[in-house]
Order: structure tokens, then C-alpha cells, then sequence
């Protein structure tokens, strides 16, 4: 089994930052409304956004710590769909990658 400690590392300091940055947002979006109407319509639009940006950022933070789960449990570079490798390459571009390329793809139909 390879030695991951460095991976984990990794994924634990981007799991920091986007906590960090989730509670930005968070902290934006409980912001009171303008009392002016045309200035609650810009801030509704932008809380639309930040809404977008929080939830991407859940779902990646979801992904990262499923990877350090992984890579406690001995799991990490197993694909979860077919149980054969993920490539060494793969996972340098894609540290929280759950599958191999072939079940990826598989996935996007």
C-alpha cells in the first residue's frame, strides 16, 4: 500500500480553506436586505450566486473528506464502483477522485 500521509496532508489544509471560505459566504448571506428595493434586487441576485458557490464548496468538501476517510481505511486509489485501481496520474490531477477512468467515464453515460 502506498504512503498517502503527504496526500492527506493536502487534502486536510484545502478541507481548512474551503471550510474558511463556506463560512465567508455563509457569513454574506446572513447579511440583512437593503431597506431600498432596487438594491435588494442586486443583493437577492448576488445571494443567488453565493448560494451556488456555497453548495459547490459543501460538495467538494464532501469529496475531501470522503477521500481522507479513504485513505484512513486503506481504500484511498480504489475505485469505489469497480474495486480496480486508480491511476497514480488520475489522482495527481484529481486528489479526491472516487473512481478510475474507465467507471468515470462509464458514469458521464
Amino acid at each position: 500500500m502506498a504512503d498517502y500521509t503527504k496526500v492527506k496532508g493536502q487534502l486536510e489544509k484545502r478541507l481548512a480553506d474551503l471550510g474558511a471560505r463556506a463560512a465567508r459566504i455563509e457569513d454574506d448571506l446572513a447579511e440583512p436586505m437593503s431597506a431600498d428595493s432596487g438594491e435588494r434586487a442586486v443583493e437577492a441576485e448576488d445571494d443567488d450566486a453565493l448560494q451556488g458557490q456555497d453548495a459547490a464548496i459543501h460538495r467538494e468538501m464532501d469529496a475531501t473528506v470522503s477521500a481522507i476517510r479513504r485513505i484512513d481505511l486503506g481504500t484511498y486509489g480504489v475505485c469505489t464502483a469497480c474495486g480496480g485501481p486508480i491511476g497514480p496520474a488520475r489522482l495527481a490531477v484529481m486528489p479526491t477522485t472516487a473512481l478510475c477512468i474507465d467507471c468515470a467515464r462509464a458514469a458521464q453515460g
